[in-house]
């Protein structure tokens, strides 16, 4: 959603069918098919795969599998699209992905959180000269992944994939069917990546099972000099039920304007209402600001049932790998493309035979829970305790201003791996939490009464 770091994070824990020659393209003309037969052993020609969606999770798939030698097609609708994302990355991600510092807007250093009675507290005193949060536009990170896939041989295609035909036997291949210049095509391929987001097409073809979507509204903002200036290094949470009833809002700065977001699961026909809300928690830092984007797009809230069915994956959105209590799913989208693409070229010998469901099961999934699955569910657990009211809420606030809990948290966000903590501290860090719980439970429903009271006098 936001891709933000977020307090307790982790504290416990081949070409393409020629064009069809016609002056003009038919709309509802047969589909050319390019027919390639699935055989244990693959002689004569490489492992086809298709990967359906160019975000993230889908240029590092294509990227792996095209660079292990495995005939990669990258299927992309809309190029110069924007995904609305709060488009913060942790700094591993820069060398693990080797992301040009060119690429980055703004480096975040200073944090704000602000609780429902508009507590403050500033987050990020624990960070070193030489660390950071990086804020980019998507548009502009996932252009360069796909054009980084391109350069490794992947084959991109600007296209609509309007169907996924499943085979109905073990030797048959997979077709996708496009629409790309107004005509309709279909290609075969042994293996399917889908990569497409939350209401993936590929997910709906194997039968993958729903999950629940949260959705996230945001507008870019450009603002005055002075007030951009404010924005400069500093990145703003906002939590409270005026702005979310289950998440949080958000204000991230860009290249030369804010990112002003929320999202919510549980009330999505009032995104708009919660929009107004922050607005109104930070129009004076706003004011004269002009709207010169705005965007919602559906966030899973969690993996959905089936990732891998048949010679089909998926990674990404379309998996539901966004964390629930920060919403940060930039890193895992590109996180699961690589794993997903790499375990294609382990499992098939570098292209030369071909792959079944166990293959990927063995060597993308239970590498990928291994892994992650406890830290989105810890995630999922700590949005239930901390957000579920204002009291929670405030607590949380209440809690981010000990160092050692901002230490522990960027450090496991930032390297996206867990902190080296102290027994003592961490006891004292559970002692705090329960004692944040129980006062703020009293301030819950102090703030409660004042505001019937307003109500009863206004």
């Amino acid at each position: 959603m936001a891709a933000q770091t977020h307090p307790l994070h982790s504290l416990f824990t081949s070409v393409l069918p020629p064009p069809l020659k016609r002056s003009r393209p038919n709309p509802l003309s047969k589909p050319t098919t390019l027919t390639v037969k699935c055989k244990s052993n693959i002689s004569g020609r490489k492992l086809r795969a298709a990967v359906i969606g160019g975000g993230p999770a889908g240029s590092s798939t294509a990227e792996a599998l095209a660079s292990g030698g495995v005939e990669t097609f990258l299927f992309e609708r809309s190029p110069d699209a924007a995904k609305p994302c709060g488009g913060a990355i942790p700094l591993c991600m820069l060398d693990e992905f080797n992301i040009p510092m060119e690429l980055i807007d703004r480096k975040v250093t200073h944090m704000k959180i602000i609780s429902p009675s508009n507590l403050t507290v500033d987050f990020g005193k624990t960070l070193k000269p030489n660390e950071f949060i990086s804020m980019l536009r998507r548009e502009v990170l996932d252009s360069y992944l796909r054009s980084r896939a391109e350069s490794s041989g992947t084959t991109l295609v600007t296209a609509l994939v309007t169907r996924l035909e499943v085979p109905t036997s073990a030797d048959a291949p997979y077709v996708v069917h496009y629409t790309t210049g107004g005509a309709r095509r279909s290609l075969a391929v042994d293996v399917v990546v889908g990569a497409d987001g939350a209401n993936s097409r590929v997910a709906k073809a194997i039968h993958a099972g729903d999950y629940t979507c949260a959705i996230a509204f945001q507008e870019r903002i450009k603002l005055p000099d002075d007030k951009m200036e404010y924005y400069r290094n500093l990145a703003e949470m906002y939590v409270g039920n005026d702005v979310s009833p289950d998440f949080y809002a958000w204000v991230f700065p860009k290249c030369d304007h804010v990112a002003v977001g929320t999202g919510t699961v549980c009330s999505k026909q009032d995104i708009k209402l919660f929009q107004h809300g922050i607005r109104q928690r930070v129009h004076p830092k706003i004011k004269g600001g002009k709207v010169i984007k705005v965007e919602a797009h559906p966030i899973p809230e969690h993996p959905r049932p089936v990732r891998v069915r048949g010679r089909v994956a998926l990674v990404g959105d379309a998996a539901g790998y966004v964390t629930k209590c920060s919403g940060e799913g930039i890193y895992f989208a590109a996180k699961s493309g690589r794993l997903c693409g790499e375990a294609i070229v382990k499992a098939s010998e570098g292209g030369e035979r071909m792959i079944e469901e166990e293959d990927l099961k063995r060597e993308y999934l239970r590498v990928w829970d291994a892994n992650y699955i406890t830290t989105f569910r810890f995630l999922d657990l700590l949005q239930r305790v901390f957000y579920g009211s204002n009291a929670g809420r405030e607590a949380l606030v209440e809690l981010c201003g000990d160092e050692y809990v901002q230490r522990m948290t960027f450090e496991s966000y930032l390297y996206k791996k867990l902190a080296d903590g102290n027994r003592w501290e961490d006891a004292k860090m559970v002692m705090n939490t329960i004692g944040s719980l129980i006062r703020c439970n009293l301030v819950g429903r102090d703030m409660k009464e004042l505001l019937i009271k307003e109500r009863i006098f206004a």
